[in-house]
C-alpha cells in the first residue's frame, strides 16, 4: 500500500490502498509510532504533521533531498531535538512526554551518524564497551565478551585493540554500528551512514545493515542509496519540505512512484548515477 500525501499536482483522492496521511506500518505490531509530528528551528518549519509507523523487525528507509527533514526526524526520535507538537511512542512509552526520563529512553535506541563520532583516545574495544559499562552498569568482562561477539560478526575482531585513526572509513563506521548494538537496543536509527564514505567502502557497510535485517533488527534509516533501499527496505518514505509525500513498499515507491515530487526526485537521482 503506497500512500500519497496530497500536494501540488495531486488530488486528495490520490491514494493507493489507504488513507492519505495515515501512519502506515505494512503489517505487524508497530514498535515506533509517530503522530502529527512538527518541528521548527527559529521560525523555519522543518517537519510538518509527520505520521509514521515502524513495525517490529522492519527496515524503513527515509529518502529525499538535502534539507527534506530526514535527519531532523531521526534526531526527534532519539530525543536529541525537542518536538514542537505531536507524539512519538516507542512501544508503550511516549518519548514526547515531558516527564520522561530521557536517558532511560535513549538506552532503548541505538543511533549511528554519518560522521562515526568515535572517541579517538579509546581503542575499538573501549569505544564499543563504553556505553554498556557506564550507562547500563554491565560488568567489564560481560561487556567485552558482547563487544567481541559484535566485532567478530562485523569482521573487526582483529581490530579490537586498534585506535580509530588506524582504521578505514568503512571500518570506523562498522565500529560505530557495533557500538550502537552493544546496548542491545530495540530500535536502530541510521542517519546517512554511507554519505561520508568513499564509494568502494559503501558496500561493506550496507552488507552489515543487510545482515542486521536478516537477524530481525528494527531499523529506521535515512539513506541516499536507492539500490540498497530497493533491496532491503520493507517500506520507503519520500520526504520533501518536511512532509512525507509518499510512502509504501520499496517496489511501489521506487518502482512506480505516484507523487510528482517523488517522480522528479528519483529521476534526478537516476540521472547522476
Amino acid at each position: 500500500m503506497s500512500v500519497i500525501i496530497p500536494g501540488e499536482g495531486v488530488p486528495s483522492s490520490g491514494v493507493r490502498g489507504g488513507a492519505a496521511g495515515g501512519g502506515v506500518s505494512g503489517g505487524g505490531e508497530a514498535l515506533l509510532r509517530i503522530r502529527d509530528l512538527r518541528k521548527s528551528y527559529g521560525g523555519r518549519v522543518v517537519l510538518r504533521s509527520i505520521d509514521l509507523d515502524v513495525s517490529e523487525h522492519q527496515v524503513v528507509c527515509l529518502i529525499g533531498g538535502s534539507g527534506s527533514g530526514k535527519s531532523t526526524l531521526l534526531r526527534c526520535v532519539d530525543l536529541l531535538d525537542t518536538v514542537d507538537d505531536g507524539t512519538i511512542h516507542l512501544g508503550a512509552t511516549e518519548l514526547t512526554d515531558p516527564r520522561l526520563d530521557a536517558n532511560a529512553a535513549r538506552r532503548r535506541i541505538g543511533v549511528v551518524f554519518q560522521s562515526y563520532n568515535l572517541f579517538p583516545h579509546l581503542s575499538v574495544l573501549e569505544n564499543v564497551t563504553l556505553a554498556p559499562r557506564k550507562a547500563h552498569k554491565v560488568p567489564r568482562r560481560d561487556a567485552e565478551q558482547r563487544a567481541m561477539e559484535l566485532l567478530g560478526r562485523l569482521g573487526l575482531a582483529e581490530k579490537a585493540r586498534e585506535y580509530p585513526d588506524r582504521l578505514s572509513g568503512g571500518q570506523q563506521q562498522r565500529v560505530a554500528i557495533a557500538r550502537a548494538l552493544a546496548t542491545e537496543p530495540e530500535l536502530l536509527l541510521l542517519d546517512e551512514i554511507t554519505a561520508a564514505l568513499d564509494p568502494e567502502l559503501v558496500g561493506e557497510v550496507l552488507d552489515v545493515v543487510g545482515d542486521l535485517k536478516q537477524r530481525g533488527m528494527t531499523i529506521l534509516m535515512a539513506t541516499h542509496e536507492m539500490g540498497f533501499a530497493r533491496h532491503a527496505a520493507d517500506r520507503v518514505c519520500f520526504l520533501e519540505d518536511g512532509v512525507i509525500r509518499e510512502q509504501g513498499t520499496a517496489e511501489q515507491v521506487l518502482g512506480d512512484p505516484q507523487h510528482p515530487s517523488t517522480q522528479r526526485f528519483l529521476s534526478r537521482v537516476l540521472e547522476h548515477r
